[in-house]
């Protein structure tokens, strides 16, 4: 099996949407993914996912399966922390403090069990639920992947309990997405979301192998905007300036 993770393309967060050019860059990764051919679409149940799922679902004729545990509202609910003033908060990977924190020994001596440790008891961590957080997007993300034949028996290797040889796509968010991958190929949280990111529209792609009755996920491509420059659309990364 393939999986084609997407992010939404350039959004509007507030209301739930897409930009001209988030709605441009839907339809390039559309035309994209057709050519692939997939088997099933599913999408978060956001307005930006959705919309940026609809151009592929036009072109192969297919309906969309939402999916709500991957609304970015819930991971945002869990998995964020209080910027320095102490009056916003932000994504733990977007917190400079937070990073630092993440690339520890201590931290990497954890390992999937990274929120024990004692500086998640501060005041600026201590109202969120990250261990709630992150076993809720293992559960939800175990569940999905059985329902595709595939059962999580340990971190990072699932066993093939039904033979898929389809493509299949999911339309998301980042902050979903990277503690979804993370948990796919089992790489702890705090090193995922340190080192890797995804760009607006980006395509993520994941073989299962079968190898011996078993699979281990392996990310072939990660946030790929070769159709944005297939389209001729400008390939700042999230709106910055050109590399």
């Amino acid at each position: 099996m393939l999986l084609f993770y997407v992010r939404h393309g350039d959004p509007i967060y507030v209301p739930d949407s897409l930009t001209p050019l988030g709605l441009r860059q839907a339809e390039a990764i559309g035309k994209r993914l057709a050519m692939f051919g997939v088997d099933e679409i599913y999408s978060s149940t956001s307005e930006r996912a959705k919309l940026t799922a609809k151009p592929l679902c036009e072109l192969l004729k297919k309906d969309m399966t939402l999916l709500d545990f991957a609304n970015e509202n819930h991971a945002w609910r869990d998995l964020t922390c209080f910027r320095p003033d102490g009056t916003s908060r932000t994504w733990l990977f977007s917190d400079e403090e937070t990073v630092s924190l993440f690339n520890t020994p201590e931290i990497y001596d954890l390992g999937q069990r990274w929120y024990e440790h004692p500086a998640f008891n501060e005041e600026k961590y201590a109202e969120e639920k990250y261990k709630e957080g992150i076993e809720r997007i293992r559960e939800y993300s175990r569940d999905f992947l059985l329902s595709l034949g595939y059962e999580r028996v340990g971190a990072g290797k699932y066993r093939v309990v039904k033979e898929n040889e389809g493509r299949v796509a999911l339309f998301a968010h980042a902050g979903f997405g990277l503690a979804f991958l993370s948990e796919l190929v089992g790489i702890p949280y705090p090193a995922f979301t340190s080192h890797f990111d995804m760009c607006h529209s980006g395509l993520t792609v994941i073989e299962f192998k079968n190898e011996g009755g078993f699979a281990y996920p392996k990310i072939l491509t990660l946030s790929s905007d070769a159709h944005l420059y297939k389209e001729g659309l400008p390939t700042r990364y999230n709106g910055r300036e050109p590399f």
